[in-house]
């Protein structure tokens, strides 16, 4: 493999819908972690490699023949090519996301193809959750570079992240494929061997293919902390509870670095085992105070305990590193709604609005979301307030009967 140890479990995630019917904290929490989406993104790919160049000598002022400038002008191109690749990478481990995303499309203007910089691209979108412009980005870097692991990899993970609206099918089915693309070419990546237990999984498949990825993963690698908690997951799911504690265990003792821990935290999550998750995300955020994934997860824990207070920080911080992500918008509107704060609800899932996917916007219409505040102004008994946001639910989800009543209500 081309990645350590350390990346490799970095590189990770599950991303498997919530299915929160069964378990919870009651019955009420239950239906509240229901609305509070899918993961949230364990996954941190390495950046896209800067091939070490040789000096090149500097070209000679006599030009006597013309073909020659061709080869210093392509010379010159891969040059700044490269500097820009180092910088994307740089302003991305930094979070300044804008201008890694500058960085990175400059390499596209004087490489329109370079399968480099479409994988950077995809790395800062993953990074901010900004699901749908990571999948183009990856799609177009294994377009570009169809033998880049590293690519193959990062774009199954993205494509089992679980959005609103259809779809889902189709995505889920490529991640498959494209793990199996990247056991082809190399045959002991741990790290595809486990994409390939999660895109089965996330199709519903929890059969011995799905067990022998995940422990071929741990064979390859006895130190992926990550394919310890997929396997345990399986062998819960198959009624085998016993052989999956320890696996848990393990797992948790062999995760050091924050995208592992976020990784455990996310699996308890969805195993709605929502109160032990709770230490482990306190541990990533003793590392990085502001680590992405940890904020929110945490904010999303807290959120479906409806302990609105302790969540609005958390998010907030989620808002603040991930200015470009709705899931972080939709939570912190969440909250303020809990609290009755109405008109903070109001105007931060409008935030959410403007990142929101086609699925997504018909969220926001809900009763956790603009539905959900004009309720909360009607009970207040500001009517024309209410009348605004059942007015702005209704644009987000056009010829909903019962919001067309209300709203006629409300005015």
């Amino acid at each position: 493999m081309r990645v350590s140890s350390i990346i490799r479990v970095s590189a990770l995630l599950i991303a498997i819908p919530l299915c929160l019917a069964a378990v919870g904290p009651s019955a009420q929490a239950q239906n509240v972690g229901a609305d509070v989406g899918g993961g949230a993104g364990i996954f941190r790919p390495k950046n896209p490699e800067v091939k070490k160049r040789t000096p090149r000598p500097t070209p000679s002022v006599r030009r006597t023949n013309t073909t020659r400038t061709a080869p210093v002008t392509t010379a010159a191109t891969d040059d700044r090519v490269d500097e820009l690749l180092v910088q994307g990478n740089q302003m991305r481990d930094a979070r300044r996301f804008a201008e890694a995303e500058g960085a990175y499309q400059g390499v596209l203007k004087l490489k329109p193809r370079d399968g480099r910089a479409a994988y950077g691209l995809g790395n800062i979108y993953s990074d901010q959750q900004r699901w749908d412009e990571a999948e183009t980005a990856y799609r177009n870097a294994v377009s570009w570079s169809p033998k880049d692991v590293e690519a193959l990899v990062a774009l199954s993970v993205v494509l089992v992240q679980p959005r609103a609206g259809a779809g889902n099918a189709k995505r889920f089915a490529d991640s498959e494929s494209f793990a199996r693309r990247a056991i082809q070419l190399e045959p002991n990546n741990a790290v595809a061997w486990d994409r390939l237990g999660v895109a089965l999984q996330s199709r519903g498949v929890f059969n011995d293919e799905t067990e022998h990825a995940y422990r071929r993963a741990v064979e390859i690698d006895p130190q992926f902390a990550v394919a310890y908690a997929h396997l345990a997951r399986v062998l819960k799911r198959t009624g085998r509870k016993d052989e999956a504690a320890p696996l848990y265990d393990r797992a948790t003792q062999l995760a050091k670095d924050p995208p592992t821990l976020n990784l455990i935290a996310e699996s308890l999550q969805a195993e709605q085992q929502w109160a032990n998750s709770e230490p482990v995300l306190k541990r990533v955020l003793e590392i990085d105070a502001r680590d992405p994934t940890a904020v929110l997860l945490l904010g999303r824990m807290l959120v479906v305990f409806k302990r609105y207070q302790e969540a609005e920080p958390y998010l907030k911080t989620a808002t603040e590193v991930s200015p470009r992500a709705f899931q972080p918008f939709n939570l912190l509107g969440r909250t303020y709604l809990g609290l009755d704060r109405f008109e903070e609800a109001e105007v931060t899932y409008e935030r959410a609005a403007q990142y929101a996917s086609p699925g997504d916007r018909k969220e926001l219409a809900g009763i956790f979301g603009f539905e959900g505040v004009g309720d909360g102004y009607l009970k207040a008994k500001k009517r024309p307030s209410a009348a605004r946001a059942y007015k702005r639910a209704l644009e987000l989800d056009p010829g909903n009967k019962e919001l067309t009543e209300k709203l006629s209500k409300a005015s």
